[in-house]
């Protein structure tokens, strides 16, 4: 007879009275080749493998953000990063972590800690392996994204053939963890589509691929050996979600910042740093759909998370020079921090909901409906509040055949003379384009190709990618191809630089310095009758020390990058430079003379294209919306020129792309000004075009002690040139900037704008010597006053006038002698 409660027929039944404990045998899950056994060895490997997982993020973040530091240090100073560093870095941080985590992987008793220092391993491995095309340059972005797809499905391919092939998975859940890892990966990816922007077409496409094939890699990286460690405990019990999510999702998290280090040019990775180790926590929620499901879940959700710092945004402005502002930097590491933000929210989320041990599994309906929202949310976001379409790159492209002026450069002088002299220069380089253009135009219009042919320089601009480039540069026509940087749109403007400053009420200590306050007193020359054009970051057209120099009608205001019709200013790098050279209240040198400006500059960056723009437009000023090859007006020409700017090989200027164009305003007779560079004290860092060339006037700076400062580019300049010509006053020097206010900068770009609005003075006090470069350049260099010798020993760049040139701009000195 039963008495009592009948034993279930799916239990044993329990054990007589004082009978030992009977536990359950070992039992391998996953499929995996190692059984799952008890730790052993007590806590000590547990200890260890915490210890190599923090070293292991610390060395990762430690070596990538160093790396890119000094790599945009370098770069403010003037200086490529050699091509080997990347690739030596990235072994570096490989060995330092794969050593430990491979010692991690051999030696413990636990199968646990060593799958753990396994996957840490190969994600080192990977590491090093991926940082190796960090050598191939930013310039060939398409190359170095075919590369890594190549590499990374070679890795896949080469770390799945050593694992066991995982048993079929079930088609419902597998189909239902894909839709929800696709679901999350899309969620990852909001904040990229909100904040980027795509490049080219072909760019574009190949990161959608490395970024599949990064997601391919970490499917084979993170597969069913590696979770069965954390997806039952070492009796076989099923884990709890502490285990499967927090534990397993840390050490995939480690493993997957790895694999982030050496992900993407530089830059990329430490955006990929922030976005892909937190996945981890979502692929291991989804395990408990994901054992029946395949590995794909961990392949979406990886790819989809990459393509953000891969596809939508460029590495070239991820870069220190843009950090001041509101620029992509910025939105880049918002974008990140949503992201890290949304995918520890996902894992969370998932970890409560399946990572218990019996979750439900959702029904595919669930499934699919999260995964269709989150799919119309990223095109809604993408369409209405990002910036769709494409951002690439583009050619320029320099043809062999450039216009002959050598014989003008002795050409008449005096305003007419000069005026004569613009035009045939205007002329000759207009006749000589459209010749020689016309059969490649023809090509480019036969294949739909967009393009804008220049003048100045004998060149085009077209829209293209590595195909096209290869082409172009096959032609007999054709001397070279350059990359011509465009930038990528922001979300939201940058804000205008501002300073509440007020005017100062006497001359401030730079133009007493040079004596162009003596220049008014005594002479009552102010630069009246002269013109000067500023290519730069644009001007504030209202501002009350520019606002009446203004020369004004439809010619006088070019903005080739946002198209104003008006003068304005978002940088405040153009308002204080023009302000110095012609503005008044206290500011400028040549407070009487008028001016024409150019944004040649936009967010700090510009590139070949948008310099000859503005170059073209102060050779023949035309209408906006004009044609400059019909529309330019030589008679409307300024007589000087102020550039405080650059084009670095960054921005797709080689030596000697400006070239032409400085020697055909030499041969019009129009005076140029250029900034040394601020890559001081380094000598021979006057190197980036216009600045080296010899039929331009570059000017470095001092401080209001009169001696060298030390940011100001050396020489000898780039080809031997004696430069810089002379210094002036560039540290701390007062003057105005959008909305009203003044402010001090320091810079070169400080100083050329006093040597500008001296030559203003020189050419309206004596009108005899407009266009006379030889002797005005003569005439600054001799009334220079010596600069003080420096202090100890003397200065390494060979001779002084490597730093000082020819002494300190003297005004009073050259107004006397341009009279005299």
């Amino acid at each position: 007879m039963q008495v009592g409660p009948a034993q279930p027929a799916d239990e044993p039944p329990p054990p007589p009275p004082h009978a030992p404990p009977v536990h359950p045998a070992p039992v391998a899950t996953g499929g995996g080749p190692w059984p799952v056994v008890a730790a052993g060895g007590g806590p000590w490997p547990v200890v260890a493998a915490v210890l190599i997982g923090c070293w292991a993020v610390t060395v990762t973040v430690g070596a990538q953000l160093t790396g890119w530091s000094i790599e945009q240090l370098l770069l403010v100073g003037g200086v490529s990063l050699p091509a080997w560093v990347w690739p030596v870095t990235g072994l570096a941080n490989a060995v330092l972590v794969g050593v430990p985590a491979g010692l991690l992987a051999l030696l413990p008793r636990s199968a646990t800690v060593r799958a753990t220092g396994r996957v840490w391993l190969v994600g080192a491995l990977a590491l090093g392996v991926f940082g190796l095309l960090r050598a191939i340059p930013l310039a060939h972005q398409e190359g170095y994204l075919a590369a890594l797809t190549v590499v990374a499905a070679l890795a896949a391919t080469l770390v799945r053939r050593r694992a066991r092939r995982p048993d079929p998975p079930e088609r419902e859940p597998g189909l239902i963890g894909t839709g929800l890892a696709i679901a999350a990966g899309l969620a990852l990816l909001l904040p990229w589509l909100w904040l980027g922007a795509l490049g080219g077409p072909l760019e574009s496409a190949l990161a959608l691929t490395s970024a599949a094939t990064l997601g391919w890699f970490a499917t084979a990286l993170l597969d069913q050996d590696f979770w069965a460690r954390y997806e039952r405990h070492a009796d076989g019990r099923p884990a709890g979600a502490a285990r499967l999510v927090l534990l397993g999702g840390l050490v995939a998290g480690v493993a997957l910042l790895l694999v982030a280090g050496g992900t993407g040019p530089s830059g990329s990775q430490l955006a990929a740093m922030l976005v892909l180790p937190p996945a981890g926590f979502t692929v291991a929620a989804l395990r408990r759909i994901g054992h029946r499901a395949g590995s794909a879940p961990t392949g979406w959700l990886v790819a989809l998370a990459a393509v953000g710092p891969l596809a939508l945004v460029d590495p070239d402005e991820i870069s220190i020079l843009l950090a001041t502002t509101r620029d992509v930097p910025y939105w880049t590491a918002i974008a990140a921090a949503a992201s890290l933000a949304i995918a520890l929210f996902a894992g969370l989320g998932y970890g409560l909901v399946f990572g218990r041990v019996r979750a439900a599994v959702p029904r595919r309906a669930v499934a699919a409906t999260v995964t269709v929202v989150l799919m119309l949310a990223a095109g809604g976001v993408y369409l209405g509040l990002g910036q769709p379409g494409w951002y690439g790159e583009r050619l320029f492209v320099v043809l062999k055949e450039q216009a002959s002026l050598d014989d003008l450069m002795a050409g008449p002088t005096g305003p007419t003379g000069q005026h004569d002299r613009v035009r045939e220069v205007h002329r000759r380089l207009v006749d000589t384009a459209l010749r020689s253009q016309a059969d490649l135009r023809h090509e480019l219009d036969r294949w739909r190709l967009t393009y804008r042919p220049y003048y100045l320089v004998n060149a085009i601009e077209v829209t293209g990618g590595p195909v096209v480039r290869g082409w172009l540069s096959r032609r007999d026509d054709v001397d070279r191809v350059l990359l011509s940087q465009d930038l990528r749109p922001l979300p939201a403007p940058a804000p205008t630089h501002h300073s509440g400053g007020t005017a100062p009420s006497v001359p401030s200590w730079n133009l007493t310095q040079i004596g162009a306050d003596q220049v008014w007193a005594q002479l009552r020359v102010d630069g009246s009758g002269i013109v000067v054009g500023s290519s730069d970051s644009g001007v504030d057209g209202h501002h009350p020390a520019l606002a009446d120099g203004f020369r004004g009608g439809d010619d006088s205001w070019y903005d080739p990058w946002n198209g104003t019709r008006f003068p304005s200013d978002n940088g405040g790098h153009g308002t204080h430079t023009l302000a110095s050279a012609v503005g008044g209240e206290n500011v400028g040198v040549a407070p009487g003379a008028s001016w024409i400006g150019c944004v040649n500059l936009d967010r700090n960056l510009g590139n070949p294209a948008h310099y000859l723009d503005c170059l073209q437009f102060m050779l023949a000023p035309f209408p906006t919306g004009g044609d400059p090859f019909t529309d330019g007006r030589p008679d409307r020409a300024p007589q000087v020129l102020t550039n405080s700017w650059g084009c670095p090989p960054v921005e797709g200027c080689d030596s000697d792309a400006l070239r032409p164009a400085t020697a055909a305003f030499a041969a019009a007779g129009i005076f140029f000004t250029a900034a040394a560079g601020n890559t001081g004290p380094r000598c021979a860092s006057i190197d980036d075009p216009p600045a080296p060339y010899a039929d331009v006037f570059t000017v470095g700076a001092v401080d209001r002690d009169r001696r060298v400062a030390p940011f100001s580019s050396r020489g000898p300049a780039t080809g031997g040139a004696a430069k810089p010509d002379l210094v002036a006053p560039g540290a701390d020097v007062l003057s105005a900037m959008p909305g009203g206010g003044y402010a001090t900068l320091s810079g070169t770009s400080m100083a050329t704008p006093h040597v500008a609005g001296v030559v203003a003075l020189m050419w309206s006090a004596n009108p005899a010597l407009v266009g006379d470069l030889d002797r005005t350049r003569q005439i600054l260099r001799d009334t220079a006053t010596p600069v003080p010798p420096p202090a100890g020993n003397p200065t390494p760049c060979g001779p002084d006038t490597n730093s000082t040139g020819a002494g300190i701009l003297d005004a009073s000195a050259a107004v006397h002698t341009a009279l005299g």
